[in-house]
């Protein structure tokens, strides 16, 4: 039994009942109860078009690919987009596969986002897209990063998969690039078993990524849409391809799970800021480490800490002591991602000196939060650290 576990099963009998619901209907593929819990979470996000898929890691990947495919593409081969130096592998695999230059910027030490201040030094003629992606739950500073691109063809995609639930003044984060991204994995804010969203207000995005979800068919398009002109014969239309499409589709048991989900949703943000007050009062200003800056209403996928760089503490003997006392942990996301033997495969530059990503990389670690009361848990983890 874990003293702090790094995440906590958020079903009870709701969930169960809807998975019942969907064995006694017999019908187990992407259907009315993936159809509702769409309508249900663009409700809840305020976006028009919600398209769920299989994973968060899904769906930015055909994300990606609709850039490539609108009438006028908003991405081609060869074309430069910015990336935070941290975040999950996921967010950055499919910038590879479709043949993009990625390079690589710094973050803040303390909101964990990009360091604004590079952000913008990063910015070129051939910059195309920026990768905003909120970390841990915490928004990125918006107005910041859409004045840096005023008057520039530049814009923005948004990996939101650790941070539902999450706001900037007043908005829901995922819904300020021209795509955003969910995940509904066991272990962030919501679970469907596996899961994940696409979320814009583009048309003719949507329409291109119904077809990339389900093999590049015309089947799942409305009569009018973007993609191909839709005949009457359902009979043609069975089999009819039109783009280079996937099968990232969802089960229909995370649509059923998903909706008793998303109701619970509100009190789940609720705990898990309450969780957040407690450990932001014992760990702020500590005199050996760094928390993260909630930058406006965090939705705190978790809590990080990074030591100071003036502390004398070492990485490896504070894990031994979380090891050694049942409290879990991981590296926050993947740590400065360009250490990783998998950029052999990329195109990349790195855009200047990632000084911030490589502290992080190699003095921080994250502990959980939960839709359950931790304040014993956080108690205790404040006196190991002590």
């Amino acid at each position: 039994m874990s003293n702090y576990p790094l995440a906590t099963n958020t079903w009870n009998n709701k969930e169960l009942e809807a998975i019942q619901s969907v064995i006694d209907s017999d019908n187990y593929t992407m259907g009315d109860h993936v159809s509702k819990f769409e309508h249900d979470f663009g409700k809840f996000i305020n976006r028009k078009y919600c398209l769920m898929v299989s994973s968060g890691s899904a769906a930015n990947l055909i994300s990606i690919a609709s850039f490539f495919y609108t009438k006028n593409p908003m991405l081609k081969k060869g074309d430069e987009v910015l990336v935070p130096a941290v975040s999950w592998s996921t967010t950055y695999f499919p910038l590879q596969q479709f043949g993009l230059k990625l390079k690589f910027v710094d973050i803040d030490l303390n909101t964990l986002n990009y360091d604004l201040d590079a952000l913008q030094s990063a910015i070129t003629s051939n910059t195309k897209m920026i990768v905003a992606v909120n970390l841990l739950g915490n928004p990125n500073d918006f107005d910041t990063i859409n004045e840096i691109i005023k008057n520039k063809n530049i814009f923005i995609f948004e990996d939101n998969c650790e941070s539902l639930g999450a706001e900037y003044k007043g908005k829901q984060t995922g819904t300020f690039g021209v795509i955003g991204t969910f995940s509904t994995y066991f272990s962030h804010h919501i679970s469907t078993m596996e899961g994940g969203f696409v979320a814009t207000d583009n048309e003719e995005l949507y329409h291109i990524l119904l077809s990339l979800r389900a093999h590049g068919w015309t089947r799942n398009l409305p009569k009018k849409n973007h993609v191909a002109n839709k005949s009457d014969d359902w009979f043609e239309e069975s089999f009819r391809f039109v783009l280079p499409g996937y099968n990232v589709r969802p089960i229909e048991m995370s649509g059923a799970i998903g909706i008793k989900q998303l109701e619970k949703t509100p009190s789940f943000l609720k705990k898990r800021r309450e969780n957040a007050e407690l450990f932001v009062k014992l760990f702020k200003n500590h005199p050996n480490y760094l928390i993260q800056k909630d930058i406006d209403k965090s939705s705190w996928f978790g809590f990080s800490l990074i030591i100071k760089p003036n502390s004398n503490l070492k990485r490896k003997d504070i894990i031994n002591i979380l090891q050694k006392n049942k409290v879990e942990f991981r590296p926050i996301v993947t740590g400065n991602f360009v250490r990783n033997e998998v950029m052999k495969y990329f195109d990349y530059e790195v855009h200047e000196e990632l000084k911030n990503a490589n502290h992080l990389h190699d003095n921080g670690f994250f502990v959980g939060n939960s839709h359950r009361n931790l304040s014993k848990n956080i108690y205790f983890l404040s006196k190991l650290l002590s």
